[in-house]
């Protein structure tokens, strides 16, 4: 059996797909600040990460789902702590996770890495720079990580939602997230369930020949 560790695997897209790869048999490992979750850790700690991996032992699997929303204002307005610890959630959060998580994965020969980025990191959605730029930041990561591991058994992919239904964008403004509802061809959120159907053939054994890859789930939305 597989071991797959979910990071924001306490709602949202990250419990979504925490109950997926369940249903797949493997057993997961959900991390999150909520109290619910199998390990309470912040992934900005770079330390209490290196100790959750440690304690949760092999894992096969790495989805990085925790992510922050960020300030909803125009660039010139945001506040450097809002910059800061956006910054700090949706980059730190995932180069945390994967330098603990990943050694292990290449040891084994085996390994998926799926990382949540957004179509903000292809698009830029406006009034959301810092969450736009991290997203950017997650992609261009998974391009590198991706071509460092690619002889080793480890595939390391992104995924780049539109809007999907979920608890984190009750933090968007209603402005903001008229306006990027708006650009969806299909005209409707997505569903987590759907985006984690992605998640799970990412990180099977389905996938053999794709990786340092950015796979859009946009109704559409997809400029490149």
């Amino acid at each position: 059996m597989r071991t797959a560790l979910v990071t924001g695997g306490a709602s949202g897209l990250g419990k979504a797909a925490a109950v997926r790869l369940e249903a797949d048999g493997v057993r997961v490992i959900t991390l999150d600040l909520a109290g619910e979750a199998d390990l309470v850790v912040d992934v900005t700690d770079a330390a209490a990460v290196q100790a959750a991996a440690a304690e949760a032992g092999p894992v096969d699997i790495l989805v990085n789902s925790a992510g922050v929303v960020g300030p909803n204002v125009p660039l010139w307005e945001v506040p450097l702590d809002g910059w800061r610890r956006t910054f700090a959630v949706n980059v730190d959060g995932v180069f945390h996770t994967c330098r603990a998580f990943v050694p292990g994965m290449r040891e084994r020969g085996w390994g998926r890495v799926v990382n949540i980025a957004s179509m903000a990191g292809k698009d830029g959605n406006p009034n959301m720079s810092p969450y736009s730029a991290t997203k950017a930041a997650v992609i261009g990561l998974t391009k590198s990580l991706g071509k460092e591991l690619a002889t080793s058994g480890v595939l390391v992919n992104a995924i780049a939602p539109a809007v999907i239904e979920t608890p984190m964008n009750a933090d968007t403004g209603p402005e903001a997230l008229a306006h990027i509802t708006g650009l969806i061809p299909m005209r409707r959120l997505g569903r987590p369930e759907e985006v984690a159907e992605l998640i799970a053939w990412l990180a099977s054994d389905k996938v053999s020949f794709s990786t340092g890859a950015v796979y859009d789930i946009s109704g559409g939305r997809a400029t490149y």
